[in-house]
């Protein structure tokens, strides 16, 4: 489905691209306290340790054509979520300065993006989820030098969608799995032969949100 005739004159200029500092928080936000969190899905037994901090890079690719919004496919030999399709992204380390160092550092091992080619453009809330990680999504605009390459140890391989794709609400349906006899449900987004779902794609809708007016940071 085609985006939106008033979809597609915002997207003509780059002005949705230099409103995002003013729609998105400046500074990594402080992680919420443990109590407070509630989780994308209710995990059989209460989580009871601290959750493990981690950042994606939500990276707005400039093209010829217009701007992107890059993915991976991680590899098929990988324990944990091995196939889907995730930003880049992981744990934050203790050398990393902030999400934001830890997502760029990330994306450079997955694809070889380098940190030089992106422009921090802000950050959205922390996403909870029920394997108790605490997500930073940090968003950043990229003017790549040279082609993404995958790292064949985490990455299968590396696919783009137009971001006029990602910001239309008709390129979204939802996609429904079972945990532990429940029936649980994401939001999801096909393109090209992948389907992206989870929590990359409760992402993706929040992006969305943020950047139509649907939501804050």
């Amino acid at each position: 489905m085609s985006a939106a005739p008033h979809l597609c004159l915002m997207l003509s200029a780059p002005s949705i691209i230099d409103r995002l500092p003013q729609m998105l928080l400046s500074a990594p936000p402080d992680l919420p306290a443990r109590e407070t969190l509630v989780p994308d899905w209710a995990p059989p037994q209460p989580i009871t340790r601290p959750p493990v901090a981690a950042a994606v890079l939500i990276a707005l690719v400039r093209r010829p054509e217009g701007h992107t919004v890059l993915y991976t496919e991680r590899s098929p030999d990988l324990r944990a979520h091995s196939g889907q399709v995730a930003f880049p992204g992981g744990k934050v380390d203790a050398s990393d300065a902030d999400a934001a160092a830890a997502a760029l550092r990330e994306a450079w091992e997955e694809v070889g993006m380098r940190q030089e080619d992106a422009r921090i453009l802000g950050y959205m809330l922390p996403y909870y989820t029920g394997t108790n990680y605490l997500i930073t999504p940090v968003v950043a605009e990229v003017a790549p030098a040279r082609p993404f390459v995958p790292n064949p140890g985490e990455v299968h391989s590396v696919f783009e969608v137009p971001l006029s794709r990602i910001l239309d609400p008709g390129s979204y349906g939802r996609f429904r799995i079972k945990r532990g006899g429940e029936e649980h449900s994401t939001w999801q987004i096909d393109h090209e032969g992948h389907t992206i779902w989870g929590i990359t794609a409760n992402l993706t809708r929040r992006f969305h949100d943020i950047v139509m007016g649907e939501a804050a940071a």
